[in-house]
């Protein structure tokens, strides 16, 4: 087997997650659930993402409340985003307008508040190795809705996208489709203009994953829907 996807980011120590949510209750209950994975270690929390990091410099995810005090945290979001962190979204707000606004933002990932356990272990896994992680809501809120703005893919940007979404890793799609990392960056960069030219900007590999998903482009089973051990999958050699 090949070397865990966790590990090959973070070395031997575990995951530093930063929870960052204005209900003390809910701060409880995912530090628990987090506490069952011996991959994850809560380095601090709070309801002030700037103080949280404070002290925490060293989160590798940031596991962030949408909503704080009363206020959308789009903006803190986008913030955090541009500054190279990894931005997990744990809201109650899941219409699908909301999820692709905090994926266009910059998050890795958006977790509804409702999903259990199994989810939010995987999601924040996944996203600390750089891997995709489709949880229920999230392909719930994308699945079945055709609509007319959807941009017309060919079957090799489709291919080169769903390789991508699954791997991680331009150069590992390369060799799979046998053609070059340049080329395999030609079709996805060509995805982006088509979803642009649409109307639907995909800032982000998440929300690109999203747009895809929304428009029956990439089913979300096969990303890693409900698989909770979608972060011990092998990137495609």
């Amino acid at each position: 087997m090949g070397a865990d996807p966790v590990a090959e980011v973070t070395g031997d120590r575990p995951v530093g997650v930063a929870i960052v949510d204005d209900h003390p209750v809910v701060v409880e209950g995912v530090r628990a659930w987090l506490a069952t994975e011996p991959r994850l270690t809560v380095l601090a929390t709070g309801d002030d993402p700037d103080e949280v990091l404070r002290d925490a410099p060293d989160a590798d995810v940031v596991l962030l409340d949408l909503r704080l005090h009363g206020r959308m945290a789009l903006d803190k979001l986008a913030e955090l985003s541009a500054a190279g962190r990894r931005v997990v979204v744990y809201s109650e707000h899941t219409d699908p307008q909301t999820m692709l606004a905090a994926l266009d933002a910059g998050a890795v990932a958006f977790l509804a508040k409702h999903e259990g356990r199994e989810h939010c272990v995987a999601t924040v896994l996944a996203a600390a190795s750089d891997r995709p992680y489709v949880p229920p809501a999230l392909a719930g809120a994308m699945v079945g809705d055709p609509r007319p703005d959807r941009p017309m893919l060919s079957d090799k940007e489709r291919e080169a996208l769903l390789l991508w979404f699954q791997s991680m890793s331009k150069a590992s799609v390369a060799r799979r489709m046998q053609i070059s990392e340049h080329t395999v960056k030609q079709y996805v960069d060509r995805a982006r203009i088509k979803y642009t030219r649409a109307g639907r900007p995909a800032a982000t590999k998440a929300a690109l994953l999203a747009r895809a998903i929304e428009d029956g482009l990439v089913r979300p089973e096969e990303i890693g829907i409900y698989r909770s051990q979608a972060t011990h999958d092998r990137p495609t050699p």
